[in-house]
């Protein structure tokens, strides 16, 4: 696992906003996962500028998995994933709505859904690059603490402390829904690369625990250390709890400028 730590949330935004175009500049069919939440938004919306700008890539022929989807919502809900990631993101790209995948959290039969979800990733080659946020109870997409670590998509109950985290997007926490579908951990890490970003000091303590911690279903996102290429990049603030904070940087300063992330 490569840490970088970074003055700013901006900064590492901007790093990952770099990735991701230099990953679908060297394959224009790139498949790549896409969180949803705070977290990645300052990334979109650099990749949305570039695009506006006409510095970044096409997106015309990348296609695009969702982590999860809350069950419940509406189509058309403003805050179901699907929604979300076309106006934060999608919506902005000239990427083909019908190359945006979610999971089906209106099927009948939701463990279908998600044996479904799976072999469509599958089918279309893999994760290529999955940007992930954490919990502050350490849980990665709706994955929490408990979870197997080799789980597939499907459906998950959404702890209190998750619904009062994410009320803030809903009206108050009465309308969050309970239930979700995401992937699972195991689907997570088949992606080539995996790069989890946080920032602030609210995310500290959880990202030390994965980072740092031992391998454990109690921090659902500490299965990063099993995976071969996952970066981690946080501001300041939320690497403030991480013990190796200066080796960290003296290795990052250290990379050869071919490796990139």
């Amino acid at each position: 696992m490569e840490v970088v730590l970074l003055a700013s949330a901006d900064d590492a935004a901007a790093l990952l906003a770099d990735a991701i175009d230099a990953l679908v500049r060297r394959r224009p069919d790139a498949v790549l996962g896409l969180a949803t939440g705070s977290s990645p938004l300052l990334t979109y919306r650099k990749l949305v500028d570039r695009h506006r700008q006409g510095t970044g890539p096409s997106y015309a022929a990348v296609r695009a998995f969702l982590l999860d989807e809350y069950v419940g919502l509406p189509a058309g809900h403003p805050q179901s994933y699907r929604t979300t990631i076309e106006r934060e993101l999608t919506g902005h790209l000239d990427i083909d709505p019908r190359n945006v995948h979610a999971p089906d959290a209106g099927a009948e039969d939701l463990p279908e859904a998600g044996r479904r979800y799976d072999a469509a990733i599958a089918a279309a080659g893999g994760v290529d690059l999955q940007v992930l946020g954490i919990g502050t109870d350490g849980h990665l997409a709706f994955n929490e603490p408990g979870s197997s670590l080799a789980s597939r998509t499907r459906l998950k109950t959404l702890t209190a402390r998750t619904r009062e985290d994410n009320a803030r997007f809903f009206g108050g926490i009465g309308d969050v829904p309970r239930h979700v579908v995401t992937q699972g951990l195991g689907t997570i890490l088949e992606a080539r690369h995996l790069v989890l970003i946080a920032s602030g000091s609210g995310k500290a303590a959880a990202v030390a625990a994965a980072v740092e911690g031992p391998l454990t279903a109690s921090c659902p996102a500490s299965v990063l250390q099993l995976h071969p290429h996952a970066t981690v990049l946080v501001d300041e603030a939320a690497g403030s709890q991480l013990r190796r904070r200066d080796y960290y940087r003296e290795t990052y300063a250290g990379k050869p400028p071919w490796q990139g992330l």
